[in-house]
This record gives structure tokens, sequence and C-alpha cells, in this order.
């Protein structure tokens, strides 16, 4: 009897660990993640001043860095004086025109007719001129590189003297309040899983517990085994393995509250355990043979 009873134990032992690591959601390939947002310069030039280093925290709209600022004020104020010249063109070529108009019989129809002409150009001009003063001053708004988002500077290698090209990623920002969790459940664990369900998250060697809940689920993975056709019949690679492994599906997880003394780093592993909740869902459980 007694030989009975340890082996029904051992047995017992045994179903209970398949359970839990076979059929209950939980995985050990969870991954923290972020989005990184990249910051660029909206002007071409030279890099005059960095107020960032590596891995410093940022608000939104703290400085990054400055770009060749005193160029663009040269610009902005030869805009500014080609629309004075524009405007007192103009007031002239008005002046004029209305003499021309107050004398129809001493002034040639001809001469009037092209004085009208001229303060229509000018007027023009005057447009275009001011379009331009307004694109220098904005240019020089945007010699002043700011953070577009609260987060961690990261890959800070800038330098003053550096020249910048306009559009090219000069460093990154980790967006913090994107953080989050992804883990990799097997499929034969996701029908265990619903959207809203809490879950705890363990960051590998920390004991702390932080807690979520399920934010969404995968739409779709990689089909290895279906080579792209162009729209035409799939083309599917034969496979001849005897064992099936289950594929893994994302699953992310909402961060929800962390512990003051865990700080979470994207890229860190971590261990992702769902909590069901009890809402009278029927699971079905393949066996382990």
């Amino acid at each position: 009897m007694l030989t009975l009873a340890v082996l029904f134990g051992i047995l017992a032992g045994i179903y209970a660990l398949w359970l839990r690591y076979q059929v209950a959601p939980i995985t050990r390939d969870g991954k923290v993640r972020a989005d990184l947002v990249p910051v660029a310069a909206d002007v071409s030039g030279l890099v005059t001043e960095v107020r960032v280093r590596d891995n410093q925290i940022v608000k939104q709209g703290d400085v990054l860095f400055v770009i060749d600022r005193p160029r663009y004020q040269l610009a902005l104020e030869q805009a500014e004086a080609t629309l004075a010249n524009q405007q007192a063109a103009l007031a002239q070529a008005v002046r004029e025109d209305r003499r021309n108009r107050a004398m129809p019989d001493v002034v040639a129809a001809e001469q009037t007719e092209q004085g009208g002409a001229k303060v229509d150009e000018l007027r023009a001009s005057i447009r275009l001129a001011a379009a331009a003063r307004d694109l220098a001053r904005f240019n020089l708004g945007r010699t002043v590189v700011r953070a577009p988002v609260a987060g961690t500077a990261s890959n800070v290698s800038l330098q003053p003297g550096v020249y910048l090209t306009a559009g090219k990623s000069a460093l990154a920002l980790v967006y913090n309040q994107s953080m989050r969790v992804e883990g990799y459940f097997e499929e034969t664990k996701l029908p265990a899983i619903r959207i809203g369900d809490p879950a705890s998250v363990y960051l590998m060697g920390v004991r702390d517990e932080i807690t979520g809940h399920v934010e969404s689920i995968a739409g779709g993975v990689e089909d290895r085994e279906r080579a792209g056709a162009d729209g035409q019949l799939a083309n599917v690679n034969p496979s001849f393995t005897w064992v099936r492994l289950a594929q893994r599906i994302p699953v992310r997880v909402a961060v929800d509250r962390i512990p003051p003394n865990v700080r979470m780093i994207p890229g860190q592993t971590a261990t992702v355990i769902v909590h069901p909740r009890s809402d009278g869902r029927e699971i079905h459980r393949s066996l382990p043979w």
C-alpha cells in the first residue's frame, strides 16, 4: 500500500507540473518592450550645443541640441529686409499709379496700364517675400531640437561641430509611457487567456511582482512553411517531422503597477503568468499523450 501511495503521489506531482508548465497560461519567454522614438533635425547645419547625455531622463519639450542658430538668424534678417524692400517699392508704385490715373490728359493710357500691372506684380512679390520670411522664422525655431515625448535618451553620441542633415536621426528616446511586456505563449495555452485577464510579471533576477493585465493578443504570426507566390496559389513546403511543436503567439501585457525598487528596461527577460478570471469560460485542454 505504501508503494502504491508513493507511486500515486509521484504521478499526481507529475500531472500537477504538467498542468502548470504545459497547460496553465504561463511562459518564461517574455520580453520588456517600449516604443523607440527617433529624434531628427528638421534643418541642416552644424551642431552648436548638445544639452542631453546618454541615458538621461528628459521631459517632453526639453532642449536636446541646437543647430547653427546664427546662420538661420541671418537668413531671417535677410528675408525681412527683402520684404521691407518690396513693400517700399509697392508704396512708390501705388503713388505713381494714382498720380497717372489723376492726369489722364497728360499721361498716356498705355503708361497708366503699365503702372497698374506693376502694382499687381509687386503685391504678388510681397506675398512671396512674406512667405519666405515666415519660412525663415520657422526654420530658425527648428534650430532648437526638443524632446517630442518624455523618455530616456538612448545612443547619444552627438558632439558639437557635427554636421547634421535634415531628416537624419541624431538620437533616440525610449518612450517610457509605452513600457509593456510581451509574453510569447504556446498556442495550446491561448484558450485560457482573454483580454483583460490580470497578469503577473517577474523579471529575471527580481523577486518582486509587477502587476498588469492582458491588453491584446497578436492577430497573426508568420507562417514559415508557406512561401509567397505573388497572389497565386500557395506554395506550401512539405513537412516530414514526427514532433509538432506548438507555435508561440505574442500576448501584450499592459503594466499596471511597478514596485518602487524595480526598474524596467526594454529588452529584459521576464516570466509572465496570466490569471484567468472566473467568468464561466470552458477551457478544452489537450492531454499529454
